[in-house]
């Protein structure tokens, strides 16, 4: 195994364990910038609003992150 395929989310060493922990970190992160985003925008009108656009992009980046991790979607090649 690479150094450099662990550091850029590619060919996790313990496979599924590894994958699932790296896009549920993505995930956060993804979860809590675009909470953070709609908070500096101005965008507070209705807070489950906000907590739904996160949670929609928490769960795009799970499963994008977890799709190529898995080697289902090369990364920057386009189909």
């Amino acid at each position: 195994m690479d150094r450099n395929d662990v550091l850029n989310l590619t060919d996790p060493p313990n496979e599924w364990i590894d994958a699932v922990i790296n896009s549920g970190i993505m995930a956060g992160v993804a979860f809590f910038s675009t909470l953070g985003s709609l908070t500096a925008a101005g965008i507070r009108a209705d807070p489950v609003t906000s907590l739904i656009a996160a949670g929609i992009a928490a769960g795009a980046n799970f499963f994008i992150t977890l799709a190529i991790q898995r080697g289902l979607k090369k990364a920057g090649v386009p189909e």
